[in-house]
């Protein structure tokens, strides 16, 4: 990540060491990848790492006082839900080295998209007498990483909820059906909900096993998010607001249409496939499953 340019001294970047974050999983702790496929919004995203900080270091770089109070703080931003908020604070008033583990723990149903963690050693407190070109307020950034792990990967991701359909209006023998609510510019994730019939247990055991799928959930996946697909671009198209030109808030429905449909047109124009899907229904549908690949198990 590279340092902007910051109107006061600090220290090099070495006096920090950070260890890569690691998920912790059932069965132990793996590297965190960039993209995690099978994630869904009912699995929880639980990372750790162990950041070592030369606090002695720091605070000299920095042309601070001894005994300046630092703070290593962890943020979390997901794009998808846009919620973000602090993950774990650490007021730092030793000195030498010191080893801070972090562990952080995020609801599935908070997230969405790509979630950032971003991580900063920072003065703790306001400083009534500094140098000349020593930080001197509270939250100044000494110190920064980013990384960043994406959730959405070519499925659309959704929250959903497992219900009863014969106590509902759905048909009672359907497995699933995708609620769309709100405009365009509705955020994504107020109008998206993924309802799953839970008398239906070949479905509801895939979504349940969706961390570690097994062949049959893969297949039962692939299926869902197929038809998933087909009907948020069939909304997409039925909306004359839906246009090559159009220009979303981040986060909100149309961009994740848009988005959705780059991927699966790439190099095809909105309008064409609108023309295509009227004039050529069988052909569009055809289009659509071969985009999404469906039942392409990895």
């Amino acid at each position: 990540m590279s340092r902007r340019v910051l109107p006061y001294r600090v220290p090099p970047e070495d006096v920090v060491s950070a260890e890569g974050w690691r998920r912790v999983v059932e069965d132990g702790e793996l590297p965190l990848s960039d993209a995690l496929p099978d994630w869904d919004y009912g699995m929880d995203l639980h990372v750790v790492r162990v950041v070592r900080v030369d606090l002695d270091r720091a605070r000299a770089g920095s042309g601070l006082p001894a005994d300046a109070p630092l703070m290593l703080s962890t943020v979390w931003t997901a794009t998808g839900s846009r919620l973000s908020g602090p993950a774990r604070q650490v007021r730092l008033t030793d000195s030498g080295v010191v080893s801070v583990p972090i562990d952080v723990r995020l609801r599935g149903e908070d997230l969405g998209g790509v979630v950032r963690l971003d991580t900063a050693l920072l003065l703790a407190d306001h400083l009534d007498f500094a140098r000349p070109a020593a930080p001197r307020r509270a939250g100044s950034v000494l110190w920064s990483d980013r990384a960043s792990v994406r959730l959405q990967g070519d499925a659309p991701q959704y929250p959903m909820a497992v219900i009863d359909f014969a106590r509902t209006s759905f048909p009672e023998g359907a497995a699933w059906h995708l609620q769309i609510s709100g405009g365009l510019e509705s955020a994504t994730m107020g109008s998206l909900l993924l309802l799953v019939n839970e008398r239906n247990a070949v479905t509801t055991t895939a979504f349940r096993n969706a961390g570690r799928p097994r062949p049959v959930d893969r297949v039962v996946l692939s299926a869902v998010y197929a038809d998933v697909a087909r009907v948020m671009i069939e909304h997409g198209l039925n909306s004359d607001d839906f246009a090559d030109e159009a220009d979303f808030p981040e986060g909100s429905l149309g961009s994740t249409l848009l988005g959705l449909f780059d991927r699966l047109f790439p190099g095809q124009s909105i309008t064409d496939v609108r023309l295509r899907r009227l004039q050529a229904p069988a052909l569009f549908a055809s289009d659509l499953q071969a985009a999404v690949r469906i039942f392409e198990v990895a």
